[in-house]
């Protein structure tokens, strides 16, 4: 993560909507310019290791082990340590420390992409999701503490966790890119079955919570689950729609392998659309293994917080694949 970001286009020649002052006005933040990429990444990275986080304080049943927020217990902001603790306050406090983490690196983010006068504003605007996505993701966690783990709070804590992962990968993606039209870089097809595949990671992403949510690992030791479904029926659901994923991933591989490139569209992008496609299809066949696995071996823990963890890669590696199928100029 030492690499400077890559060019964009200078302040001279502002794209559509930028500032028309903007070179009049000095950037007292041009020395740091070049570290915005490394920024942008390490949100990805955040936004998908605070799954992981959220995902033991599931496993280990600590949703309560700081009984109110946002301090942790009444009175005091950290767990209050004594003979008799147990790992759940601190399991909770990591997960928070977690949101604290994100909330300087949204604050980083704000102070690079909005104040880049060199790109139009409707790049700049972008910059101020991660921020209000990690304050929202506060707020929910509060709610979720104070329902005492509503099921549905639950379920809606890790939708926004996912959205995010995916608002963070357009938001890389779109830095590398100009600030003109979008236009495919191949044919119709190849651009509608990437749509459809997008599309797809809604239904698989929301039935992995629900699965979650009806099985043994919903949250609450009182009982096995939090929400009243058929654990065999949503799985199965799940399966489904995971196998529609992977064929229409199948369908996305042979259409860009026999495509050529649109008009106009950057010398290498079709390549690395394709390599975008495969590594995509890795981590889909990884979380499917996992997920196969865990079935079969009754849900260890481990593999569970590791297939939670897949399901944030899977979100990049989605986002990742579907955006490389366009390009800016």
């Amino acid at each position: 993560m030492t690499s400077p970001s890559p060019a964009v286009r200078p302040a001279s020649t502002p794209g559509p909507d930028a500032d028309d002052s903007a070179d009049a006005r000095p950037d007292r933040l041009a020395r740091f310019r070049p570290w915005t990429r490394n920024v942008l990444l390490a949100n990805v990275i955040g936004q998908i290791l605070i799954i992981g986080t959220g995902g033991a304080v599931r496993l280990t049943d600590s949703g309560l082990g700081c009984s109110t927020w946002p301090m942790c217990e009444p009175g005091q902001f950290t767990p209050a340590f004594h003979a008799e603790s147990t790992i759940h306050p601190y399991v909770e406090f990591g997960n928070r420390t977690m949101t604290g983490v994100l909330g300087v690196i949204g604050v980083m983010v704000l102070l690079l992409v909005w104040t880049d006068r060199r790109r139009s504003r409707a790049y700049r605007a972008l910059g101020v999701v991660p921020l209000v996505g990690v304050a929202a993701q506060a707020v929910i966690g509060g709610v979720v503490v104070l329902l005492e783990l509503h099921p549905g709070w639950v379920s809606l804590h890790f939708g926004v966790s996912a959205a995010l992962v995916w608002f963070s990968a357009y938001l890389l993606h779109r830095h590398g890119e100009g600030d003109g039209p979008p236009a495919r870089i191949g044919s119709r097809a190849v651009a509608t079955t990437g749509a459809l595949l997008g599309l797809l990671l809604v239904p698989v992403v929301t039935l992995g919570v629900l699965v979650t949510g009806s099985g043994p690992h919903s949250g609450d030791t009182e009982v096995g689950y939090r929400l009243a479904l058929d654990p065999l029926s949503v799985t199965r659901a799940h399966s489904a729609t995971v196998w529609l994923f992977v064929l229409t991933l199948g369908a996305l591989l042979v259409l860009l392998h026999r495509a050529r490139a649109a008009a106009g569209a950057p010398a290498g992008a079709l390549p690395r659309a394709r390599r975008a496609a495969w590594l995509l299809l890795a981590v889909t066949l990884a979380q499917g293994a996992i997920g196969y696995v865990q079935y079969f071996t009754g849900l260890p823990e481990l593999l569970v917080g590791i297939h939670l963890v897949g399901a944030g890669s899977l979100t990049w590696a989605t986002a990742n694949a579907v955006l490389r199928l366009r390009n800016r100029a």
